[in-house]
């Protein structure tokens, strides 16, 4: 009889363990996203914005790019060609025809020939100024999503840590920690996506720098040949 009650006796208390045991709670992304309270929420919502503009930004100045360093191996070829021939028409023609960067600059040069080489070699900068602002256009915001981005992710985890404070002081020392750690998890949330909103926006910006630096050399280069043919033609 007494075995059974200690068998009895020995369920009773793994019964009761099992009970006193903690549960582990999940979290899935969509509840850290939507329960931080309209604070949280709305800041969660501005770094999403953020991260759709500086990925939109980057492929369209990407794809920009890309096309305007894509130029015909012949250009120059046919350019010092024409211009040795004397078909200057030809050349701007040619020019017209190529939609890149390098092709307005020579056409702009060859719009000059006939007056001294400096005047040329002036306008060829100031075309090519003109060329470099047209690519690097709205890179500029691209910077500005990645230094803003980490710093709103910051404060709504302060705001987060606030009202997580204010919190536990309103109550009275009985604040539960379940609730405050949550409280604290959920502010944490804002400064993961914004240096995510970060990190990308900075990648993309220094990525296009450096396609953007590579079609500047590309029409330096091409400048430097044509005022070569300028100089010395035979």
């Amino acid at each position: 009889m007494s075995i059974f009650l200690q068998v009895d006796s020995l369920a009773v208390a793994s019964q009761m363990a099992a009970e006193d045991a903690p549960v582990e709670k999940t979290l899935s992304i969509w509840e850290l996203l939507t329960s931080g309270g309209v604070g949280g929420q709305a800041i969660i919502l501005v770094l999403f914005i953020l991260l759709f503009m500086a990925l939109f930004l980057y492929f369209e100045r990407l794809m920009a790019i890309n096309k305007a360093s894509k130029i015909d191996a012949n250009f120059m070829n046919n350019i010092k060609m024409n211009i040795l021939s004397g078909k200057i028409d030809s050349a701007k023609m040619l020019c017209a025809q190529t939609n890149s960067p390098v092709a307005r600059l020579i056409e702009k040069g060859i719009s000059r020939i006939g007056k001294p080489l400096e005047d040329i070699n002036t306008a060829i900068e100031n075309a090519g100024n003109l060329e470099l602002y047209k690519l690097e256009k709205n890179t500029s915001m691209l910077a500005t999503i990645s230094g803003a981005g980490p710093m709103i992710g910051f404060l709504g985890t302060v705001l987060g840590m606030i009202l997580a404070f204010h919190k536990m002081a309103s109550g009275g020392g009985q604040i539960e920690v379940g609730a405050l750690a949550e409280g604290i998890y959920t502010a944490m949330t804002t400064t993961v996506i914004g240096l995510i909103v970060g990190i990308t926006a900075y990648i993309g910006y220094n990525h296009l720098v450096v396609k953007t630096n590579k079609v500047v050399n590309q029409m330096e280069a091409n400048a430097v040949d044509f005022l070569d043919l300028l100089n010395d033609p035979v």
